[in-house]
């Protein structure tokens, strides 16, 4: 799903016996263990706000598929992910799911496929299958990190507790440091004093019973100038990487760079000046988030979402039991009081799958070995390697 050198599909219910994922498209001689995968699993399960099934589940990928001797051989990876809660749930009747829940796919699924009971469409658009995407993703970050690019992310705003991150980044350094802080935030928020007015919020939020959305910033770092492509819409590498972002259950915004922001201010302060340092041209700022006219360009790729509160909360809400036509109440079905430090393991993993799709499609080659020298031979920002005619031309179409 969005994207051309790589392809990857999920399967599996919240509480069925596993979730199931292939990605195609890795090169061969990547090393990979399960271990690197796990890593990035234990991230999505830590932060303050989450829901009692973190408790339980101790997520553990499967390599089945596409690894020998601990290194790709270039076929599809399939990785299976057990679900510990479906022992709860396998020998049991399941109630009747009758009363939709505001903000979620039970009353839109059923209109789309007929479903008489809500919970088949809650199983599926549950965000239980993001632990696949987080266990694909973290594939993809193994082999960005083979070719020197770093991924990484925190959270800037949690309801209305909010850091001053609003320029994005122009020195990699900046960012690094962002992301070592928010691992060590149990909100993973890189600034100490915010984080915890972030973790007040949070804890004031769960005992009234309720949920908050916030925003989260994630970057890729060192990524080569070139991925992407202005000449369709669909090679966009922002179209491309919005999409994957806006794919995450609960988001309902992507910025891309300095987004929103940058269209409050004027043009000649919107945009990142070009300098040439020796040889080299250079950028002070970062406005662009790293993607111009749909390429990226040499600076840290930074994008930004904003996450709604999560839609099943402990205090019930109004909706109509469809089996009797009735006003009702909502049902409570366990979930995160607050998901936002969760999510960002995902969002890193969303930028990854996207940054690795766009750098593989841009460089080619069928295995590790092969697309090393390719990448040492891209054209970087340097006068000397864009030489310009500097004569004039004609189109030259026939009339």
């Amino acid at each position: 799903m969005f994207s051309s050198r790589l392809r990857f599909l999920t399967a599996g219910e919240s509480h069925g016996p596993s979730l199931h994922g292939i990605l195609d498209g890795i090169p061969a001689g990547l090393p990979l263990t399960s271990a690197a995968i796990d890593h990035e699993l234990a991230r999505r399960q830590r932060g303050f706000g989450a829901g009692g099934r973190m408790k339980l589940e101790q997520d553990h990928a499967v390599i089945t598929a596409g690894v020998l001797a601990g290194r790709t051989t270039g076929a599809p990876i399939a990785i299976t992910i057990s679900n510990r809660d479906h022992a709860n749930w396998q020998d049991r009747d399941i109630a009747p799911m009758t009363a939709p829940r505001p903000g979620h796919a039970d009353l839109t699924g059923a209109v789309k496929h007929g479903h008489r009971d809500l919970r088949l469409a809650l199983e599926r658009s549950s965000a239980r299958e993001t632990a696949m995407r987080v266990a694909l993703g973290a594939i993809c970050r193994t082999l960005l990190a083979e070719f020197g690019i770093t991924i990484g992310g925190y959270v800037t705003r949690i309801g209305n507790v909010a850091g001053a991150f609003h320029e994005p980044p122009a020195d990699p350094d900046v960012l690094l440091e962002r992301f070592a802080a928010a691992e060590a935030s149990d909100v993973r928020c890189p600034d100490r004093d915010v984080a915890a007015a972030m973790h007040e919020a949070i804890a004031e939020i769960i005992r009234e019973r309720d949920t908050l959305g916030g925003a989260i910033e994630v970057a890729a770092l060192y990524v080569p100038p070139g991925l992407g492509s202005y000449a369709q819409a669909d090679r966009r590498l922002d179209a491309r990487l919005a999409a994957m972002l806006m794919a995450i259950p609960a988001v309902k915004g992507v910025e891309i760079g300095g987004g929103f922001a940058a269209s409050q201010r004027r043009g000649t302060r919107a945009h990142d000046a070009i300098a040439v340092d020796g040889d080299e041209l250079v950028r002070t700022s970062n406005w662009a988030g790293g993607l111009e006219g749909g390429i990226s360009n040499g600076m840290p790729l930074v994008a930004r979402i904003a996450l709604k509160p999560i839609a099943t909360t402990l205090t019930p809400q109004q909706t109509v039991d469809l089996a009797t036509g009735e006003a009702a109440p909502t049902k409570y079905e366990r979930s995160d009081f607050c998901q936002v430090p969760r999510a960002v393991a995902i969002a890193e993993a969303v930028l990854a799958i996207a940054v690795a799709d766009a750098l593989l499609e841009k460089l080619g080659g069928d295995s590790i070995d092969e697309i090393r020298p390719r990448l040492h031979a891209l054209r970087q920002l340097r006068v000397s390697q864009l030489p310009m005619d500097n004569v004039p031309w004609r189109f030259g179409y026939e009339a």
